[in-house]
């Protein structure tokens, strides 16, 4: 991309503005209130993570991104997320943004059919429409952007999903956006080691935060992560949960991909406790 071309995040958030005015006047607030998700209890996305039967992963379901354009554009959200349940995630996160990354609402409804777990809803959020149509779709959590919305609100719409027993993850890529956004409505504070201007990633971007987030929260590390032994230095350092989507969504079985590296993270889990446990 041109130094000169407005940054992806700035066009998709310009994006995001003009989509949300126009799904607002199709569908209003009053319509999504009838959705039989809407008064459904939340399923805990933090207890998920922590619980410890599963592994702790966001199994991410994605079908392109702005970077690396097509990954998987047929995949079936059910194959794939009831793969990723049973190979033993704590979590899906479903892509719903159009537009940028080829995702859908009914995406995640469908995954919501199939499975019990908590779900993310994976978009771009900047109003509190797209918070009552999270919740009308069947997600649990919803992801807040620091580097999409200022500080005061962030917290505003992390306050307002909370009203609504929702759960907030929010996104930080740097010390800086971290410090300025904390507030008392997150749940899951998330590091993504890939840059949104350069799309550059780097693991040591987990690494330096991880002991500035306060234990409050549950720590996620997030892109980037591609082999089980990464996992093992992530959650020595800290981090509870990792999220994992390309390098599932890039193979033509995205679940047997999402199976055998929890398989070989639970054998290097096992193998940690083992040596732990030696005289």
């Amino acid at each position: 991309m041109h130094p000169d071309t407005m940054n992806i995040l700035d066009q998709i958030i310009a994006h995001k503005r003009k989509e949300v005015a126009e799904r607002s006047e199709l569908v209003p607030v009053k319509l999504l209130e009838k959705s039989i998700y809407f008064d459904s209890k939340v399923v805990s996305m933090k207890k998920y993570i922590l619980r410890e039967d599963k592994t702790g992963i966001i199994a991410e379901f994605k079908r392109r991104s702005p970077s690396k354009g097509d990954i998987n554009p047929g995949a079936s959200v059910e194959t794939v997320t009831i793969g990723y349940m049973q190979a033993g995630a704590s979590a899906l996160s479903i892509l719903t943004d159009q537009h940028f990354f080829g995702g859908k609402n009914e995406d995640l409804t469908l995954a919501r059919k199939f499975n019990f777990c908590p779900i993310l809803r994976k978009d771009f959020i900047i109003d509190e429409y797209q918070i009552l149509e999270a919740k009308s779709i069947g997600a649990d959590c919803i992801l807040l952007i620091a580097a999409a919305l200022e500080p005061k609100r962030l917290s505003g719409l992390a306050e307002f999903a909370h009203s609504l027993g929702m759960e907030v993850l929010m996104e930080v890529h740097d010390l800086q956006e971290l410090e300025s956004s904390l507030n008392p409505h997150l749940d899951l504070v998330g590091v993504n080691n890939r840059s949104l201007k350069t799309f550059d990633v780097s693991l040591d971007t987990s690494f330096s935060l991880v002991d500035r987030i306060p234990n409050e929260f549950v720590k996620i590390s997030e892109s980037g992560i591609s082999e089980p032994e990464t996992l093992i230095q992530l959650r020595n350092a800290g981090f509870q949960g990792f999220l994992i989507g390309e390098n599932f969504m890039k193979t033509s079985r995205p679940q047997q991909a999402a199976l055998n590296f929890m398989n070989a993270y639970r054998n290097l889990l096992a193998l940690q406790k083992d040596i732990q446990v030696l005289p």
